[in-house]
């Protein structure tokens, strides 16, 4: 018998002061069943960033030709394709065939660090791609917001993220790499 996804409501207002970006966006979002609540609450803070009425969660997990995130023109070009964590640099380079621009979100410790360095030359030289690092112990802060139900109010600066669902206030930097 296989394991269905938990589906969580999501409730976000985001005020984008660098893009002048101020929506609130309420959406449902599935958690595969394999799928950890840090790497769920990634994609959120990815959604966050990139927020647009056309940005939209993929199948993720369940197929291997999607991003976890895409935003498409209305004449179907893919504009961004978003991954999270340490996606191969042959992933990569096929979403740059694809997208417009590719945009990854890595997070955690060890793992994501040799990673990068391993793959540091390589990336570097590739076009239309930047790549997002969230440190520890920022993941695992952001995992703890989540609930089946979240409601979260999001301001942004650049990479500067501040996070409260009422609570709790968290405020989260991300790491540039490329």
């Amino acid at each position: 018998m296989a394991l269905s996804a938990t589906l969580h409501k999501v409730r976000l207002n985001i005020s984008d002061l660098h893009r002048h970006y101020y929506q609130e966006h309420s959406l449902t979002v599935a958690q595969h069943p394999s799928e950890t609540n840090t790497r769920l609450m990634v994609r959120l803070l990815a959604f966050i960033r990139h927020a647009d009425p056309d940005l939209s969660f993929t199948k993720g997990l369940s197929t291997d030709d999607e991003p976890e995130l895409w935003l498409k023109s209305p004449d179907g070009r893919i504009l961004s394709w978003i991954e999270l964590g340490e996606p191969s640099v042959k992933r990569i380079k096929q979403a740059l065939s694809r997208a417009e621009q590719v945009l990854v979100y890595s997070y955690g410790g060890r793992s994501a660090e040799l990673w990068w360095e391993k793959h540091k030359s390589e990336l570097t030289a590739l076009p239309r791609l930047a790549i997002y690092h969230l440190t520890e112990p920022q993941p695992a802060a952001l995992a703890a917001l989540c609930q089946r139900s979240i409601d979260l109010f999001a301001t942004l600066q650049e990479t500067d993220l501040q996070l409260t669902d009422g609570e709790h206030s968290l405020d989260l930097q991300l790491e540039k790499w490329r």
